[in-house]
């Protein structure tokens, strides 16, 4: 079951999409790949534009910069976040990255470390973090899974940033996975995103002043 949503991040075409201005109200971004960057399903219909909907009804003001591209890796997050932090100035960072990674066989160091140094760079820049985690299937070994997915709680510990351990939670997970789905049974459909909007909201909520 995990395998279905371990493969939705490896596949579809790049885009990123920005919603709001780097000054005024608060600002939320989220750096991602394919799950958050709707591939596949109609603009507009992805849980960030859900958030955006959401924070306009318990947060005013609030805005939301969508700068995920589906593909990317930890790598690539690191290397884009710099300027986006400048450009933005958010008040939270949500980073949905690292399936890809592992996925393609890069060293789990590797991804911790980017992923440890984006948390840091974006709380020096001011803002709170939010990291989604994610988890390998099976096949992949029990030992990797196990490591993968800790390492999202090391990071979060280290850098005193907020956590949502599975962010497919209730997507992938289910009896029949299937039904949260495209066609092509890798990318989640529009039904999966309130699911994961909501998964998400538990935790961001907590950090939107």
């Amino acid at each position: 079951m995990a395998l279905i949503a371990a493969a939705a991040l490896l596949l579809g075409a790049g885009w990123a999409q920005a919603t709001g201005t780097a000054t005024g109200a608060a600002t939320v971004l989220v750096v991602g790949d394919s799950l958050s960057a709707e591939y596949g399903i109609g603009r507009g219909t992805g849980w960030v534009a859900l958030l955006q909907q959401r924070l306009t009804q318990h947060r005013p003001g609030a805005r939301v910069v969508n700068a995920s591209i589906s593909g990317d890796t930890t790598s690539g997050g690191r290397s884009r976040l710099p300027a986006l932090l400048s450009q933005h100035r958010p008040q939270v960072v949500v980073i949905e990255l690292g399936g890809n990674d592992a996925l393609r066989g890069l060293a789990l160091n590797m991804t911790e470390d980017n992923l440890r140094t984006m948390a840091q760079a974006s709380r020096k820049a001011g803002a709170q973090v939010l990291l989604l985690g994610m988890q390998m299937p099976p096949n992949y070994g029990a030992k990797y899974s196990a490591d993968f997915t800790s390492l999202y709680a090391k990071v979060a510990r280290q850098t005193q940033s907020a956590l949502v351990p599975f962010f497919l939670q209730g997507v992938a997970d289910r009896p029949d996975p299937t039904e949260m789905f495209q066609a092509d049974r890798i990318h989640p459909n529009e039904q999966a995103q309130p699911r994961m909007l909501d998964n998400v909201w538990a935790e961001l909520r907590k950090l939107i002043k």
